[in-house]
């Protein structure tokens, strides 16, 4: 089973890739270096606080911009686990998948999760489960091939494995 567990931090609709990585900082593609500045615009304390495994909720059009890969690799290198939103736009979502960050949407866990919550996501199912309000809601799960992409670490190491076999 493909489980993820951790802390949730919230971010509003329209969390454009700006926010997430400032253009300042886009001189690097560094994934630790670009971790160290995540979401600084929108919180400058949130790459001091975010811990391992923990995960963004957010509303919709999350990922909106500029098409940077920066985005995803940051917030990825800042330990987060997942993204949960109403919905990403498109060229992030692709982004993220190819880079390895699980991101999924769902309306319903988009707007009842709040800051803090405890949420387990079962990339496998799409369900994903708050416990702290004991609450379930669900996301569309990905398809075999897109699960795999993950977990091998992105396309990148994706193709490497299937050149290798």
């Amino acid at each position: 089973m493909n489980k993820l567990q951790g802390k949730v931090w919230r971010f509003g609709n329209d969390v454009d890739t700006d926010l997430i990585i400032p253009a300042r900082y886009l001189n690097t593609s560094i994934p630790k270096e670009l971790a160290q500045h995540c979401m600084e615009d929108a919180d400058p304390t949130f790459a001091g606080k975010v811990g391992k495994g923990d995960i963004i909720a957010a509303g919709k059009n999350f990922g909106c911009g500029s098409s940077r890969e920066h985005a995803p690799i940051a917030i990825k290198a800042a330990g987060v686990s997942c993204v949960i939103a109403a919905s990403f736009a498109r060229i992030f979502y692709r982004n993220s998948i190819n880079i390895g960050l699980p991101i999924l949407e769902s309306l319903e866990a988009s707007q009842k999760i709040t800051e803090g919550d405890q949420v387990e996501v079962d990339l496998d199912t799409g369900k994903i489960t708050n416990l702290t309000k004991n609450e379930t809601y669900q996301a569309a799960a990905f398809p075999d091939f897109m699960q795999e992409l993950i977990n091998t670490g992105g396309l990148i190491e994706y193709m490497k494995k299937k050149v290798a076999q």
